[in-house]
């Protein structure tokens, strides 16, 4: 007896799709969301920042609402240097303080500082001011000498009363430094290095 056996068809099979599969790829999808929003804060925590420039007092280098690049981790490794733009806890105290500060590093721990006859000078030497567009308009400062761990900061606005800084509040510690404004990066006309 000769049985011819049918060969078996092969049939393909599409899973169609199964409410549990579609909530794994959303879970998946929402544990990859929240660990990048993790990561963000974490990097906006310690590493960097961006900030908003309010106020006149940096002009000419920072004019109102020009956003920074805030490099918060920087001085870990290093201190800060002269004529490095900063970002500070505002250390005054009364009606008009605010949260943060941006301004230029003017001196470094050592240094003499003295403002005479509407000229900066560092350690006796007349400073050459090229981020500025005017002389210092406001009374002559100092001199006084930088203890250690003390910066001593300054707007570049040099017009009289544009720039609460060390002439009002004294000189500011490191742990008041927030970090070290790398690049203005908007509006984009303005965008460059610091």
């Amino acid at each position: 007896m000769n049985r011819d056996v049918p060969p078996e068809k092969e049939r393909a099979v599409t899973p169609s799709p199964s409410g549990s599969s579609v909530a794994k790829e959303l879970k998946d999808w929402l544990k990859t969301i929240i660990i990048a929003f993790v990561i963000m804060l974490l990097l906006n925590l310690f590493v960097f920042n961006i900030s908003i420039v309010k106020g006149e007092s940096m002009q000419p280098t920072l004019t109102e609402q020009n956003r920074l690049f805030i490099n918060k981790i920087i001085y870990e490794f290093e201190q800060p240097g002269r004529q490095d733009v900063i970002v500070l806890h505002d250390p005054s105290n009364g009606p008009d303080r605010k949260e943060f500060l941006v301004k230029r590093v003017i001196g470094i721990p050592g240094d003499l500082i003295e403002i005479r006859d509407h000229v900066l000078y560092v350690n006796g030497e007349a400073q050459n001011e090229s981020y500025t567009d005017t002389i210092i308009e406001d009374p002559d400062f100092g001199p006084i000498k930088l203890q250690e761990d003390h910066y001593f900061v300054m707007g570049d606005n040099r017009h009289a009363g544009m720039s609460k800084d060390s002439r009002s509040f004294g000189s500011v510690t490191a742990d008041k430094i927030v970090g070290r404004a790398e690049f203005i990066f908007w509006p984009k006309e303005n965008m460059r290095k610091l």
